[in-house]
């Protein structure tokens, strides 16, 4: 596998007013890459943002919906959400997932940031990070 740090370098340098991305695996939850413009995104606080993007697409809540409507519609769901959009005061978080790769992707903006503009990176740089893990 690549170095996929310079990926992640080029989202961020690309998108107008984006702070961080990352890859994260869905299966471990580490944080396969990254890269921010912000100087109190330690170690410690990208780890949690990662276990909090996994918790989001495979948490236990999350399984549980899937278990659900496995059983009333008789067929199995499974890892059904692929793309997530939240907004905190500042920032959009635009995260989508490359189930080739069980990884998911992770841009965060400030809120300036056209959202089509920001979609529209992070789809990009997927077709780059599934390139760099083959």
């Amino acid at each position: 596998m690549a170095d996929l740090n310079p990926v992640c370098r080029e989202v961020v340098d690309d998108v107008s007013d984006a702070l961080a991305f990352g890859v994260v695996d869905l299966s471990s939850g580490m944080l396969l890459a990254a890269h921010h413009n912000v100087h109190y995104f330690t170690q410690s606080y990208l780890d949690a943002v990662a276990a909090a993007a996994v918790d989001m697409f495979r948490g236990k809540n999350v399984r549980r919906v899937e278990q659900l409507l496995s059983k009333h519609r008789g067929s199995t769901i499974q890892n059904t959400l692929q793309e997530v959009f939240t907004r905190t005061d500042s920032t959009f978080h635009f995260m989508k997932v490359i189930q080739a790769r069980n990884v998911v992707v992770v841009l965060v903006t400030r809120t300036t940031t056209n959202q089509g503009m920001g979609w529209s990176g992070l789809r990009m740089a997927c077709t780059d990070i599934e390139e760099a893990m083959s």
